[in-house]
């Protein structure tokens, strides 16, 4: 155990990794979610989020071979927005699914106004802006350089969880905050409207049909059926030759182990899934509940939903506490070898041994608290946890509100984290040692 005082810890433990942080350029970068990845060239693409009604979103690429970063692109410039005096795609909070050499992923707002005490859609910006157009599904061509704006989100909705089929061409994206799922067929250019799928979102009324919307969606690469969570613990499903939603009848995430909650208030993801992806190997998809840290197995074809692990840090399963973050942690993901998962999640800070505690309940995804930062992995085949150790900066201070993870062709790990620069907290590019050093 250590102690802290503020951001800084005043020694380290014996275990700890040291990462280095990157300045890109882009002094308003603010929290990101899920938005980098690791593509085929080698390089690692990444937005920093802008909460300005001046500014979007920024995309860029770090280069390992390098170690540098470059500038790519703004939002709403290549959205086509950059003269319309609207609010600006501030953001994107999903991953980039590369398919035949192009990266896609969606756009998002960034500012919003608060409306009976909660962030909600703007519906009165300030008097020379008009309101936001609505989120855009967008591609980026790695040889060329160069972006194409397939589709906009109708409405004025924001796109804020999206995956792909990649075999048969198909993006999926939930729209926010009513939380309406999206199909574009790739092929023929068409966006189907395939309806809400909890509630009316986070534009709901508290207590009764607000939903927080599921972050983290996968496809079924054999039937091409699409899966994702509501905060009620039911698990809905979507397969486009069909073109209805339905619910996945005998299995559910309401389980004893994930937790209580009331799906029709703010504050946690409910039972929904924080983040899941397929493996082929088993033909299942493994998934992570947010709050309470366990790994699953969902096997749609049975249906089946199996506990696998406690995949929390080793100091929050000693606690036998909640991560402090309110919708846990995004960071997890498959490695290069196709079968170690690496997750990025909380781990409690002790001083004069006493467990540091946070706020009981907040009414956002936000952090409770104050946490270290630590890498779990866990191998599938060998069912091998190993908790690496917290997280440091190098002059002694955490990560914080870190949601996002990529791991490089060399087993370095990635991902988005604030830290102070020039006098003001920013977020920016992460990287992380390989935790499997070669001999």
């Amino acid at each position: 155990m250590y102690s802290s005082i503020g951001d800084k810890a005043t020694s380290a433990p014996a275990k700890y990794l040291e990462a280095k942080r990157y300045y890109s350029g882009f002094e308003l970068a603010h929290d990101t979610y899920n938005a980098i990845n690791a593509a085929s060239d080698g390089n690692i693409y990444y937005v920093l989020s802008s909460e300005s009604y001046d500014q979007g979103g920024q995309m860029y690429m770090y280069n390992p071979r390098t170690d540098n970063t470059t500038f790519i692109a703004d939002l709403t410039e290549v959205c086509g927005e950059k003269d319309r005096k609207a609010i600006p795609q501030g953001k994107s909070h999903v991953r980039f699914y590369e398919r035949n050499g192009k990266l896609y992923f969606v756009t998002h707002i960034g500012v919003y106004e608060m409306i009976d005490g909660m962030e909600r859609l703007p519906q009165n910006p300030p008097e020379e802006y008009s309101l936001y157009p609505g989120g855009h599904i967008l591609s980026y061509d790695l040889a060329t350089a160069t972006f194409e704006n397939l589709a906009i989100a109708p409405d004025g909705e924001g796109l804020i969880t999206m995956t792909l089929d990649r075999e048969r061409g198909h993006i999926y994206a939930l729209s926010w905050p009513l939380g309406y799922l999206f199909h574009y067929d790739l092929n023929t250019g068409k966006l189907t409207n395939a309806g809400l799928t909890c509630g009316r979102g986070e534009a709901g009324t508290v207590g009764e049909d607000y939903r927080v919307i599921c972050r983290s969606m996968f496809v079924d690469p054999g039937d091409g059926a699409l899966y994702l969570s509501t905060a009620a613990g039911d698990i809905l499903t979507y397969n486009p030759d069909f073109g209805k939603i339905r619910k996945v009848e005998d299995v559910h995430l309401r389980l004893d182990y994930f937790g209580r909650y009331d799906a029709t208030r703010p504050g946690s993801m409910g039972y929904n899934w924080r983040k899941i992806f397929w493996y082929e190997p088993e033909a299942v998809a493994y998934g992570v509940h947010g709050n309470s840290g366990y790994l699953f197995r969902f096997d749609p074809r049975a249906p089946k939903l199996e506990l696998v692990e406690r995949i929390a840090s080793e100091p929050s399963k000693r606690s036998g506490m909640f991560d402090q973050f309110s919708y846990g942690y995004l960071g997890f993901q498959p490695g290069p070898d196709g079968e170690t998962i690496y997750y990025l999640t909380g781990g409690p800070i002790y001083i004069d041994g006493k467990r540091v505690k946070g706020e009981g309940e907040i009414a956002k995804g936000a952090a409770k608290g104050l946490e270290n930062l630590h890498l779990i992995t866990y191998n599938i085949p060998s069912r091998t946890y190993q908790d690496h150790g917290p997280i440091f900066y190098t002059d002694g201070t955490r990560p914080t509100y870190v949601n996002s993870i990529a791991i490089g062709d060399d087993g370095s790990v990635y991902t988005l984290a604030r830290f102070e620069h020039n006098g003001h907290e920013i977020q920016d590019l992460v990287k992380i040692p390989n935790p499997f050093p070669k001999p």
